[in-house]
């Protein structure tokens, strides 16, 4: 007779008892889920692996310290047998199936009264698979599965209509440097559900070719201004779309907080009663950098780094940045919106005590294929972007890490 397929079912587990016997690396995996749902846990074990040990030190689990001994699982409701013992998992196993409580065996899955399902999760959606068919059980193809459905979840490919109502409003979207592939989940997901993008000329642009052509999609830049500042047209087309009852992204380049104007948005839109969720990005100041070889900190080079904008020249009143107590730092400098600045930059540095042989990198287009990187030193950097024609977006990395690398390519 064929083998009746498992059962699904979800277990609430907060506040209730969880036994797990053996702190190896399959408790190591299982663990986290578990104190995530909320499981009081005792782990019953000699060992544990050094995370499983950080989990007990942090009081999210019980740990005794022996091996397992009959009676352990007497009051638990769930139990993941997992040592190294195979006749002591079956005798915790038989003991378990006394007391009707559902047992995990890592050693015999046949033996035991439940398996895990490979899990996986999307903005408060579980998704579980199991193998149906005994004699073809393939772990490896169940979490294949598991993973191709939640990764769609995340990045909007596989589309899950909602069938509530939606709460209009706008997700403020750090898009990341460039490459399309380095926004966030959550902010890709945002982007599949939005009614309208209004977007800037460094968000990732290859992203919006994705979306339906019943998204609206605005340029920021080519917003009609009219007698509004340019941030002030903006800020209402959000709230005005917003306030059509659509669901908003605000789509920028690298960190909305991240010389982003972000909270000026967000300021704008509480003001105007519009709720507003932020979506952190990968900033330009460390990923462009590191896209080109460079760490920004590095053991025995760098202890520190710091991010300043470039966009206002040092000799500029409107300046705020203390450029003669940069140039005393012995850290690695990041400038971002500097490629204009660069030669007046440079001279503050010097003129306050940095070397004229400090090694600089610009690195234009930063994770995208037509990334380059140029390198210079303080004292020809300003020659550097004309004899190479740099140009905007370009992250200029001063300090010594650019050198700890391998060197690029000619």
């Amino acid at each position: 007779m064929a083998e009746h397929p498992a059962y699904p079912v979800g277990l609430r587990l907060t506040g209730r008892r969880v036994v797990v016997l053996g702190g190896g690396q399959v408790a190591q995996r299982r663990l986290p889920a578990l104190i995530a749902a909320g499981a009081d846990i005792v782990l019953v074990s000699p060992e544990a692996t050094p995370s499983v040990e950080a989990m007990a030190d942090a009081g999210e689990i019980t740990w005794r310290k022996r091996t397992y001994e009959d009676g352990d699982l007497a009051d638990a409701w769930y139990a993941l047998i997992a040592t190294g013992d195979h006749e002591a998992n079956t005798t915790a196993s038989a003991e378990a199936e006394r007391h009707r409580v559902w047992c995990v065996r890592s050693d015999d899955a046949d033996a035991a009264t439940a398996w895990t399902p490979a899990t996986g999760h999307s903005e408060g959606v579980t998704v579980a698979v199991l193998t149906t068919d005994a004699r073809g059980r393939d772990p490896r193809h169940t979490a294949a599965i598991r993973d191709a459905v939640v990764e769609g979840l995340r990045d909007g490919t596989l589309v899950a209509p909602h069938h509530r109502t939606r709460t209009p409003g706008v997700a403020l979207v750090g898009g990341g440097p460039g490459d399309p592939d380095l926004i966030t989940v959550r902010g890709r997901r945002l982007l599949a559900e939005a009614d309208v993008v209004i977007t800037d000329h460094l968000g990732p642009r290859d992203l919006l070719a994705e979306l339906p052509a019943s998204v609206e999609v605005i340029d920021a830049a080519k917003l009609p201004y009219g007698r509004f500042m340019a941030q002030e047209a903006i800020n209402n087309a959000l709230i005005e779309h917003a306030k059509q009852g659509k669901s908003v992204v605000r789509l920028k380049g690298g960190d909305p907080f991240v010389y982003g104007r972000g909270m000026e948005e967000v300021q704008a839109l509480a003001e105007a009663g519009v709720p507003c969720t932020v979506v952190p990005g990968i900033s330009s100041s460390i990923s462009v950098p590191g896209a080109a070889g460079i760490p920004v900190t590095h053991r025995g080079v760098a202890h520190e780094f710091t991010v300043v904008s470039g966009h206002i020249a040092p000799d500029d009143e409107r300046s705020l940045v203390d450029w003669p107590s940069l140039a005393k730092l012995t850290g690695t400098l990041v400038i971002l919106m500097g490629v204009g600045t660069i030669g007046k930059v440079a001279e503050t540095l010097v003129a306050h005590g940095k070397s004229p042989d400090t090694p600089v990198a610009l690195v234009q287009e930063g994770t995208t294929a037509a990334q380059r990187r140029v390198d210079a030193t303080l004292a020809t950097a300003s020659q550097a972007v004309l004899d190479h024609d740099v140009k905007p977006p370009a992250v200029i990395v001063i300090g010594d890490v650019v050198n700890v690398g391998p060197r690029p390519s000619e």
